[in-house]
């Protein structure tokens, strides 16, 4: 079994949380796990990655930008807009590419999704519920207009985050690691 408190323990310990609480974490708190996330493996020390907080209203903007894209009508455009309602706090992970030789696109946006995994592992820490949410709705030009990204940059996906629910989530199915692994 992991030792509690290693970096092993929080990983088998972490699960998504599909339903959060109204709470999240203050901008304090948010900069001090970014900082901490951001410490990934990054080739070149490219940091070609930024989170942007989207709390209160913004979320509505962003709700109607999935609706938008998805070309959907009535009640089930509604129900797409309301989407990123579901938590307090939306974190929009966004692949920022840099110019480098030494480096290509997609170790970059492997590093970004790093930043992303390990921010949800410290949320989770913190005590905060997590969730990390994707979709093609990520590379939908209304979505990338309501995110206000550069036209180089792309969107990972969103963490959402608020307070842990009451409701535990269930176990996660092990891993048969032998499948996964090979030799040469």
């Amino acid at each position: 079994m992991a030792k509690k408190g290693s970096a092993a323990d929080a990983m088998l310990r972490r699960r998504s949380h599909s339903s959060v609480g109204d709470e999240a974490p203050s901008d304090k708190e948010l900069l001090r796990a970014i900082e901490v996330a951001g410490t990934v493996a990054d080739h070149a020390a490219l940091r070609p990655w930024r989170v942007i907080a989207i709390r209160g209203e913004a979320r509505e903007r962003v709700g109607r930008a999935i609706a938008e894209d998805s070309g959907a009508t009535g009640s089930d455009a509604e129900k797409l807009a309301r989407k990123p309602l579901r938590a307090p706090l939306l974190l929009a992970v966004v692949v920022s590419p840099k110019p480098s030789a030494k480096v290509p696109d997609w170790e970059q946006e492997a590093v970004a999704s790093g930043v992303a995994h390990a921010l949800s592992l410290l949320l989770d820490e913190a005590g905060w519920g997590v969730m990390w949410r994707t979709g093609h709705y990520t590379r939908s030009g209304a979505v990338h207009r309501a995110h206000e990204l550069a036209p180089d940059e792309r969107l990972l996906g969103w963490l959402y985050v608020g307070s842990k629910p009451e409701k535990k989530s269930g176990k996660r199915k092990p891993v048969t690691a032998k499948k996964h692994l090979s030799s040469l």
